[in-house]
């Protein structure tokens, strides 16, 4: 029998020591900001740095989070893609808003997105369909995410009945129910961790007209 150990919860703490954020450094808008500490965050070579937690809400108030990857970014907001049928494209089709949260832990970081979305318009889809791997669209054709399905030989049945569809297709193109979101912020806090938990919060919020910065307690 292989022996457990259970692991002291209330013990387990990280000191951040690592940096700081002050008002000071921060680039005029929030979207040069993040490109900063994307651009930190890939040279410091962390794994899948465009990585997303994407919190929504159903019409009954109750949350769901899973994690997308980010494939645009400029002053209208940040784009990901997915399929129009799935259960996070059911929730922001219903409530017209969410949060994102880049958790770039070894760096000490968060960046939290909060604002409306929309779809992404056809030639900007377009654009980044063509951009991706052909197993990859592909599988977008094929899977009925978020779906209840039987077993693993039924999306492998489902997969290589679209290679058969596509086999003579040299550009395949955009299936009617996949494309993109954007969240357009209305929010956007930085956080980068402090020793004793007073850690420097951010965050630029969209007022009546202009953007301005304000620090959060921790």
């Amino acid at each position: 029998m292989t022996e457990t150990t259970n692991i002291a919860l209330p013990a387990m703490r990280v000191s951040y020591e690592q940096g700081s954020l002050s008002e000071s450094e921060l680039a005029a808008t929030w979207h040069e900001q993040l490109q900063l500490w994307l651009d930190a965050a890939t040279n410091a070579g962390l794994a899948e740095p465009n990585a997303m937690v994407l919190a929504t809400t159903d019409t009954k108030g109750r949350p769901s989070s899973r994690t997308v990857l980010l494939k645009g970014l400029d002053a209208r907001g940040v784009v990901f893609f997915t399929n129009y049928t799935s259960n996070k494209s059911h929730d922001l089709m219903a409530t017209r808003y969410a949060s994102a949260t880049f958790p770039w832990f070894a760096m000490q970081r968060q960046v939290h997105v909060r604002g409306t979305v929309e779809k992404v318009g056809p030639v900007e889809t377009a654009e980044y369909w063509n951009s991706r791997p052909r197993g990859s669209q592909i599988g977008a054709w094929a899977s009925p995410q978020s779906r209840v399905v039987s077993g693993r030989s039924t999306l492998d049945s489902a997969l290589h009945k679209i290679e058969r569809q596509f086999a003579e297709t040299e550009k395949i193109p955009v299936p009617p129910h996949w494309g993109g979101w954007r969240i357009r912020p209305e929010e956007v806090e930085f956080w980068q961790g402090r020793r004793d938990r007073m850690h420097d919060r951010l965050r630029y919020r969209l007022g009546r007209d202009s953007w301005g910065v304000e620090r959060v307690a921790p």
